[in-house]
């Protein structure tokens, strides 16, 4: 069994002219079964290490908190360098155990300017509804393509009670509504963490989707006055988290008129540029 888990960063709900905002992004980290206890070993020990060997009582990783200027929370007044450092270490865990990444980032005024024909039960206009709809379809051919003939996922998400009624919709809707060419068949289950805030893996995936937004922000030019160390920042995150993604391309459906649900996808993402890392000064390894 795979776990799937997903946090948004940038939702203002069906706001596309959100200044604040502009990105939209869901993401998060898959986990298999029995890497589940190792990562969760690790994480501790990499906490406790910032903490200065104990983890204080109710201690979570919020990334708004970790990556705020003066830090907030928990990340009260700790210095900017020691907060970086916790972000580089939380990352590296994630590649170091070998853990993939699954996102999609929607630029809201793309979004705005795409029409798309095709008729589904949510919304398309909607950021945090096509995503979620186009990672079921991503995860699903993840695990088909790669992951084995035995291998099944389950989507742990962050549950969003504005959003609830729809995401049921469209869980129902691709696994049963659909013809039986286009059903999800290697997701078997989708749930919500009894308690979100305490999930180290959506506390991981809430890490991943903040950085990916900061990121793309720098990179598509919504943050020009960002100084030169911060950019470099998130452009070092970013390369971490894209290493870890098995495809950057949209993994299109096949059925009648889906091509304009394709389209769509393709005409709302936010993407960086094609030499991305040149501009950043990294090597790619």
């Amino acid at each position: 069994m795979h776990f799937f888990y997903l946090d948004e960063s940038g939702d203002s709900g069906a706001n596309l002219n959100d200044i604040q905002q502009p990105i939209f992004v869901l993401a998060g980290l898959s986990v298999a079964d029995k890497k589940w206890n190792n990562t969760k070993e690790r994480l501790d020990a990499i906490i406790s290490n910032y903490c200065g060997g104990e983890i204080p009582a109710g201690f979570e990783i919020h990334s708004h908190e970790l990556l705020s200027p003066n830090g907030e929370g928990h990340f009260a007044g700790h210095p900017i360098a020691n907060r970086l450092q916790l972000v580089r270490s939380l990352l590296g865990l994630i590649e170091d155990l070998g853990h993939q990444i699954q996102y999609f980032a929607i630029e809201k005024s793309l979004l705005a300017a795409s029409n798309c024909q095709y008729q589904t039960v949510y919304n398309t206009k909607h950021p945090y509804l096509l995503a979620f709809d186009y990672l079921i379809t991503y995860m699903n051919w993840h695990i088909k393509e790669n992951l084995g003939q035995s291998a099944r996922g389950m989507i742990v998400l962050d549950e969003k009670e504005e959003h609830h009624e729809s995401v049921e919709q469209i869980i129902q809707n691709r696994r049963f509504e659909v013809p039986n060419n286009q059903k999800i068949k290697w997701i078997v289950e989708f749930s919500y963490p009894i308690d979100s805030r305490k999930n180290p893996m959506i506390q991981l995936s809430d890490l991943v989707a903040l950085c990916i937004r900061r990121f793309l922000e720098i990179e598509k030019g919504y943050k020009p006055n960002i100084p030169d160390v911060v950019r470099n920042f998130y452009a070092e995150c970013f390369n971490i988290i894209d290493k870890r993604v098995k495809s950057r391309n949209i993994i299109e459906r096949e059925g009648r008129n889906l091509n304009h649900l394709n389209n769509h996808l393709v005409n709302s993402q936010c993407k960086p540029k094609a030499q991305w890392r040149r501009a950043y000064g990294i090597q790619r390894n």
